[in-house]
Formats: structure tokens, C-alpha cells, sequence
């Protein structure tokens, strides 16, 4: 009776644990245009933890979204704000710490993330996030073409097309690249010099071409996002509701330092939501954890 009694006992507790694992924190952020719904990555611990530890202290509410820039982002976060006077410039308030950069690759600035504000390179050169700052990327929808030169690191490309090009034996396609150039046609000029990387990367021994996941290509031709950010700016969530929100704080009217003319405030919260509660709510599916 008693080894049964263990048993069911560790049944019960296996059961909770596996309940528990199935949770998520999900954080509304309240304003006064709706709320937008958020759910941060377990692959950024460090960012999740502050950010839930500043909610669960009501660190949040009533700061404003101090900086909007329609098609890039708008950013909050900043403890001055809470008391403001109207243009009052604003962005250099904080917690007086900083939190480590996560960077994870399968994370980019698509439309509707989350990412930490920070000091500049020359300031802070590890990359590490403002201890409560964070914007939320608008961004623009890519062309294809555009979407093509992500593929590229341009300054190693530039270097590279000028070394190639400078040789005798390529004088005709210097010609020809040149009258594309002059003539306006850039569509052609760069898929001319795109279809060229293989043979200049071969010549001149410069790798310039950089391998970029699909998935990533098609959310910047489609839902749209910054990607000039990746890599230099932790993505730490992501909206799973109110893109429309976004949208619309991101078109509010500005002063000269793109601070909203009228105040638009955020209040937090944060509640655990079992997974399949927050797919069934918000049609957000979580990736399959390979294991």
C-alpha cells in the first residue's frame, strides 16, 4: 500500500510539472489606442526574467512610448517619462544597469518583436541592453530586391567588385556595369553584380555572401520588419496580438525629437496562460522543440 501510495503520488507530481512546463507568462501592454499582447522567448532568460521582474513591480505603468518613428519602431521604457513635461526630450533614464546581449540567430526584427534600447557601439561596446528600455519594430515590407542584398555583406561585396573589376581582363563588364549604372537601371545593375558573386568571391578570394534562412527572407517580404538591426540589438518577444495597435501609435504626430505630441502611456500586466490556451486565444503556434 504504501509503494502504490508513492507511486500515485509521484504520478501526481509528474503530471503538475508537465502542466506547469506547458505554461507561458503572457504581458498585455495596455495604452490608451488598445492593448498589445505579448509572449517573451525562453532563449533570451536573462531579458524575459528583468522584463517579468519590472512588470511584476508595476515598473512600467504610466511611462510613455517616448520615442515613434513610422516604419521603424516605437520605444518605451524610460522612468523619466513618467512625469514629463510636455517636450521634454527624453530616452536617458534607466534602471542604472544593464543586462547581458542575447543575441539568438532564429530571432530578427521582423514586424511586431520586442528588442532591448542601448547605448551606442562606442559607448558600449558588448551590446548590452538597457535594463528597461525596449521597442517594438513597425519596420516596411521589403521588395525582393531588396530583400536579395540581406544575402550580402555590402562593404566586403563593394571591396570585392572594385578588386574584380580593376583587372584588364574584365574591362567590358566594368563598361557595362557602368552604362547600366549611369543609365538608372539598378534593377539590372544589381542583379548583374549579384549574379557575379560566385566568380568574384572565387577571384578574389573574399567570402561576401552571407547564408540567410528562408523563413527570415519571406517575413521581411511579407509582414515587413528592420533588418539592418539583426545581430546588433537583442529580440528578446514578440507581439502574438495588436499589430494593429502598433500601426497606430506609429502614425500619432511628433514633435522634433519624434516624442508623441500627446502623451501615449503603457500599464503592463502579465498572467501564465497554459499553451494551448494562448494558440486557441491568439492563433499563435509555438515552434515544435526538437528534441
Amino acid at each position: 500500500m504504501i509503494v502504490r501510495f508513492y507511486f500515485v503520488v509521484a504520478l501526481v507530481l509528474t503530471h503538475t510539472l508537465a502542466s506547469a512546463q506547458k505554461k507561458e507568462k503572457v504581458f498585455t501592454i495596455h495604452t490608451s489606442f488598445g492593448d498589445m499582447v505579448a509572449i517573451l522567448y525562453n532563449e533570451t532568460p536573462q531579458h524575459k526574467a528583468n522584463f517579468t521582474k519590472l512588470v511584476n513591480q508595476h515598473y512600467y505603468d504610466s511611462l510613455l512610448f517616448h520615442r515613434v518613428i513610422g516604419g521603424f519602431m516605437i520605444q518605451g521604457g524610460d522612468p523619466d517619462s513618467k512625469r514629463a513635461k510636455p517636450g521634454q526630450a527624453l530616452g536617458e533614464g534607466g534602471p542604472n544597469y544593464t543586462v547581458e546581449a542575447e543575441f539568438v540567430p532564429k530571432y530578427f526584427h521582423k514586424k511586431g518583436v520586442l528588442a532591448a534600447a542601448r547605448l551606442s557601439d562606442a559607448q558600449n561596446p558588448t551590446k548590452a541592453s538597457s535594463g528597461s528600455q525596449f521597442y517594438i519594430v513597425q519596420g516596411t515590407i521589403l521588395t525582393t530586391d531588396a530583400a536579395n542584398e540581406l544575402k550580402f555583406d555590402q562593404p566586403k561585396l563593394n571591396q570585392a567588385l572594385q578588386q574584380y573589376l580593376a583587372k584588364p581582363e574584365h574591362q567590358l563588364l566594368r563598361d557595362s556595369l557602368a552604362k547600366l549604372y549611369t543609365s538608372g537601371d539598378m534593377y539590372h545593375f544589381k542583379e548583374k553584380i549579384f549574379s557575379l558573386a560566385p566568380a568574384i568571391e572565387k577571384e578574389t578570394g573574399t567570402k561576401f555572401t552571407k547564408d540567410v534562412p528562408e523563413e527570415r527572407m519571406k517575413a521581411y517580404t511579407t509582414v515587413g520588419g528592420t533588418p539592418h538591426l539583426d545581430g546588433s540589438y537583442t529580440v528578446f518577444g514578440e507581439l502574438i496580438s495588436g499589430l494593429d495597435v502598433l500601426d497606430k501609435i506609429a502614425a500619432v504626430k511628433k514633435d522634433g525629437n519624434d516624442r508623441p505630441v500627446e502623451d501615449v502611456r503603457m500599464f503592463i500586466s502579465v498572467k501564465e496562460l497554459s499553451k494551448k490556451k494562448i494558440e486557441k486565444m491568439y492563433g499563435y503556434h509555438f515552434p515544435i522543440v526538437k528534441k
